[in-house]
């Protein structure tokens, strides 16, 4: 069941450790509940239950896990009702498979890797992440713990942390696969078996939890949202993408999985946090301008906006916090009528390799998804799943494979008048034997060249340095913007040859030899030889193939040829673009639409993260930006082009069939309503 997430959320983490004494000594329900709300706080998330393994309400069933020191049995009960006071909602969290102190009392319902070990954190470290199995009786214990949750609280929903497949091979989970009539000791067969394990715990808790509480709010937490969650999906009310930018997950991670968990038809909401690094930085304070660029990207990007922090063991919330937090949320709430029930206006589709590889942030996907925005072109990310007739032009980068019944569904949409670019080792089967689109220009060549592995040397990232370069030399129509020389691409291209009616639009040119210990030439690469081997990029109708994998090569030194050549692909496939603009490529541009308004929002963004030390990306400075002028396909008669929440009024007009004006000053992000 979905539900209407709130805009100006709080994750408020609450680990705390036993040996700290008197906690929630200086506990004030009024001082807590308004200082939220003073920071426009509408939602914040508490905790029952932490990974140390304690508890924070008064537990009947439990009372030997009441945390020991905790000095206000009630603060839990106490948190909810002064937040309640304010209209303030308050998700319960608990914890799933971490609890230290459960792992340590009962060390048989850990999860147990293929070799014997009990997985997570070592007896000699810190740590509480000790992996605990639901397959065991364990289960039984949540559920209890979750039954007395809604018996002796109010509740809004449940946030249930750490709820993520595990190769385990416990005494239940290899009963379990027996019975299943499984191979414990084949490895896919476990983590199959262990998915499976997963999905109907979640069922069937949201199903428990449904019967008593159907209005509450669920979500399960693996630090990630991605194709995975699909058999699992009716057990969420809304997804919570956890994306710290500074914690580990960097800045791409969180517009490649929104991008995906959009289109999956239930609310989005987004982690970020107040910390400078990750989760447990106390003390910390994120940079103004970085949270204001996290919370407001958001916001362009069709999500509500969260912010972890951490309550201190004394249970005094610190107004400091609550000052920058609201510095940020002053302003999200002013901007929420413009992004409540929008949706995105997207052209393209581009398919990620997630479901193949299990990979978060794919090399190749990260690239394309760099790469488009940089250009400001609309997209979102598909799996082989998603219902991609709605987009004009699709994505297949660099290895996405394809079944026989798929590729028939990606020709049929072709010879419908859909466009397809597919690069380097996409498009072909599982065993990477032939090209399942009928679609394509190309064919593979008989006999290709074979890395010191056996397989095909194209396409892959090769160990050493460099390889298996060569060289593409573009045609006038893609080398629009590049001279009309060879460019230097890092990794082979998949050798093939073009059909009688594909066109050629760039070659491929040799080196002189692969560098290897027995011949090189010079620091890196050997050069061009002039010596053509085979085409580079072929369209057939609708159809751009690349023989590279240009995205990963972009993914891994962003060389700006690779991406023209991209960009030129799609111009000659797609024509005009819905959105231009004449901003640096730093500058983020999405359109939305809010069709019950009838009315496009157009969210531009400039911020600059920077390497700054040797661990995160900074962003401190807000660079403003003048005289941005945005040009829009828009066939619809146009009323009004406003900047809000302002509701500045901007003059527009029309050139060349499309809706242009020019915003005077662009200082970190800002709103365009253009009303119909």
């Amino acid at each position: 069941m979905a539900v209407e997430s709130r805009f100006r959320q709080v994750h408020l983490d609450f680990h705390t450790s036993p040996h700290i004494p008197q906690v929630g000594h200086d506990f004030d329900a009024r001082e807590f509940a308004s200082t939220l709300h003073k920071a426009r706080v509408d939602s914040i998330t508490c905790f029952a239950r932490c990974h140390h393994g304690w508890m924070y309400y008064n537990s009947k069933q439990f009372p030997d896990l009441i945390h020991p020191t905790l000095v206000n049995k009630n603060l839990l009960l106490e948190q909810i009702e002064a937040c309640h006071g304010y209209g303030i909602r308050v998700p319960i969290y608990t914890t799933i498979q971490w609890d230290y102190h459960t792992a340590m009392e009962h060390p048989e319902w850990r999860v147990i890797g293929p070799k014997g070990e009990l997985v997570g954190t070592k007896p000699y470290e810190a740590g509480f992440y000790q992996e605990i199995c639901i397959n065991t009786p364990y289960r039984e214990f949540i559920k209890a713990h979750v039954k007395e949750l809604m018996a002796l609280l109010p509740v809004d929903g449940f946030f249930f942390d750490i709820v993520r497949p595990q190769d385990c091979s416990c005494r239940y989970c290899l009963e379990g696969m027996l019975e299943a009539g499984l191979d414990p000791t084949d490895q896919k067969q476990r983590l199959a078996y262990n998915k499976t394990v997963l999905d109907s715990f979640k069922l069937e808790l949201s199903a428990f939890v449904r019967e008593s509480h159907p209005d509450a709010s669920i979500f399960y937490n693996s630090g990630h949202i991605g194709p995975f969650v699909r058999e699992s999906k009716d057990a969420y009310s809304h997804f919570e993408l956890e994306s710290l930018p500074s914690g580990g997950w960097g800045y791409m991670h969180f517009p490649l999985t929104v991008r995906y968990a959009r289109n999956l038809g239930i609310d989005c909401v987004s982690h970020t946090g107040k910390f400078h690094t990750s989760w447990g930085d106390f003390h910390s304070f994120k940079n103004k301008a970085a949270l204001e660029f996290e919370c407001f990207r958001m916001l362009a990007l069709n999500c509500k906006c969260e912010i972890g922090d951490q309550l201190h063991p004394s249970g005094k919330i610190d107004p400091y916090v609550y000052d920058l937090i609201g510095s940020v949320y002053h302003q999200v709430e002013k901007k929420e009528a413009w992004c409540t029930n929008a949706r995105a206006k997207a052209e393209i589709g581009v398919f990620t390799t997630e479901e193949f590889t299990g990979e978060q942030v794919p090399k190749a996907v990260a690239g394309a998804v760099q790469m488009l925005q940089e250009a400001a072109h609309q997209f979102d990310i598909l799996d082989t799943r998603s219902n991609f007739q709605q987009y004009k032009l699709l994505v297949l980068p660099d290895d996405i494979q394809l079944t026989e019944k798929l590729g028939a569904e990606l020709d049929e949409y072709v010879r419908g008048g859909g466009k397809l670019i597919v690069t380097g080792r996409s498009g072909l089967n599982e065993a990477g034997t032939r090209f399942m689109l009928g679609s394509l220009g190309v064919t593979l060549k008989a006999n290709p060249t074979r890395a010191l592995d056996g397989l095909p040397a194209g396409g892959r990232e090769a160990g050493g340095r460099l390889q298996y370069v060569d060289y593409i030399l573009p045609g006038q129509a893609i080398g629009k913007g590049l001279p009309p020389t060879e460019h230097a691409m890092y990794i082979k291209a998949v050798e093939v040859e073009a059909k009688p009616d594909g066109k050629v639009l760039a070659e491929v040119v040799a080196s002189y030899f692969d560098r290897t210990w027995q011949h090189f030439c010079s620091h890196r690469q050997t050069p061009a030889s002039g010596r053509v081997i085979q085409p580079g990029i072929v369209q057939r109708g609708g159809v751009i193939y690349f023989a590279h994998p240009i995205f990963t090569l972009y993914n891994r030194n962003a060389p700006r040829w690779c991406k023209q050549l991209v960009l030129n692909a799609i111009g000659l496939l797609l024509g005009e673009q819905l959105l231009t603009h004449n901003g640096p490529t730093s500058l983020l541009a999405t359109v939305n639409e809010q069709p019950e308004e009838r009315r496009w929002v157009v969210h531009l963004l400039h911020y600059i993260p920077e390497r700054r030390s040797q661990e995160i990306d900074i962003i401190e400075d807000v660079i403003p930006l003048y005289d941005v002028r945005v040009s829009l396909k828009v066939d619809t008669s146009v009323k009004a082009v406003t900047c809000v929440p302002e509701m500045r009024a901007l003059p527009f007009f029309r050139e060349n069939g499309r809706l242009c004006f020019v915003l005077p000053k662009l200082e970190g992000h800002q709103m365009i309503e253009i009303a119909f």
